[in-house]
């Protein structure tokens, strides 16, 4: 599965964006898609994962309340719907594919305060 990431920007705080991520090539209900983080000088962290069939929902603590992932199997794309930006959640946002450990390109959100 291949992968790619859009629709970062720049939001002052407070502010929302979705970001999205498109894939292509043959994907299965039962596999589990997700969205990891990182920021300027810290490690890549999980921030979200969903499988094609729509359970499997889990959240970072970290974002838990403000960001909802979520999935158009027929557009074959995955979302994350960030709201209630914190310049903490700046970071390049990476679309991933667990089951072949694929990764997107990524997507920068900037957020200030």
């Amino acid at each position: 599965v291949q992968l790619q990431a859009s629709g970062g920007g720049l939001v002052q705080a407070g502010g929302s964006l979705r970001i999205s991520c498109a894939a292509s090539g043959r994907t299965f209900d039962r596999d589990v898609m997700g969205w990891f983080r990182q920021a300027p000088g810290k490690e890549r962290e999980f921030v979200a994962r969903i499988r094609w069939i729509g359970d499997w929902i889990y959240y970072a603590d970290s974002v838990k309340g403000r960001f909802t992932i979520s999935r158009d199997n027929a557009r074959k794309r995955i979302y994350l719907q960030t709201n209630s930006l914190k310049p903490d959640d700046t970071a390049v946002y990476y679309c991933h594919e667990f089951k072949g450990d694929s990764w997107g390109q990524g997507t920068l959100v900037t957020v200030s305060s």
